[in-house]
């Protein structure tokens, strides 16, 4: 009937797309994504360890830098050993990124901690979101180089600490929250639009984009909990 929708069957596994090129973009896609996102995370962090308070908090920033940087690599090394050049691969990707760091340069060590914390969990539920479409190896690749979750509790360990100390605290990291994650919005809404394959993999099996839809949701509520966990206003 022609008020029906039609319906078309979207793949529930990347490997499921064709031609064989298709799938291999949507792969190098995420991956180019990824290691140029490690990339500037290292300079980051490295920067922003020096707003640390104290060698012991200074040293635990720059330990997290150092794990980007080997996770760039063993990203890269993948891009390699599939034939594609790193720098190629991450081209799409830079001027989103960079923005993203540009337009939120922190201002003292809990803006820094809030980034973590939010900006990087909230990239990491992405990224694994996108992983479960990937075949091996590169859903075990990626899921490998995702943060390590001992800093994510380092980081709400310091904002509970601050808060406790400081309840007013609290007003200005929320604000700080909500600023990472518009700006995260808005260049991820900037490079699905120049890299439709990731909305594709998003969209449900039975053929609209209720899987996108949902996608959304989820981020959303592990967001909201996060906030709550360290007494941070959504």
């Amino acid at each position: 009937m022609a008020g029906d929708r039609i319906r078309v069957r979207y793949p529930a596994d990347v490997s499921e797309l064709t031609p064989p090129a298709a799938r291999t973009e949507v792969v190098v896609d995420l991956l180019g994504m990824l290691a140029y996102g490690q990339l500037v995370a290292f300079d980051r962090m490295a920067a922003d360890a020096k707003l640390a308070p104290d060698l012991p908090r200074r040293a635990v920033l720059s330990e997290m830098a150092g794990s980007e940087i080997a996770n760039y690599r063993r990203i890269a090394d993948r891009l390699v050993a599939l034939g594609v050049d790193p720098e190629a691969a991450t081209a799409p990707f830079r001027i989103a990124l960079a923005e993203y760091h540009d337009q939120t340069e922190p201002n003292d060590w809990l803006e820094a901690l809030t980034k973590v914390y939010v900006g990087d969990s909230i990239a990491d539920d992405f990224v694994r979101e996108v992983a479960q479409f990937l075949g091996s190896p590169d859903r075990e690749l990626v899921m490998e180089v995702l943060h390590d979750t001992r800093y994510a509790e380092f980081a709400a360990a310091e904002i509970r600490t601050a808060l406790a100390a400081d309840p007013a605290v609290a007003n200005r990291l929320s604000m700080w929250a909500r600023r990472l994650v518009g700006e995260a919005i808005t260049q991820a809404q900037r490079v699905a639009a120049s890299r439709p394959g990731f909305v594709l993999l998003f969209a449900s099996r039975d053929g609209d984009l209720a899987g996108v839809a949902g996608m959304l949701r989820r981020l959303t509520t592990a967001h909201t909990e996060r906030m709550a966990e360290v007494g941070l206003n959504n």
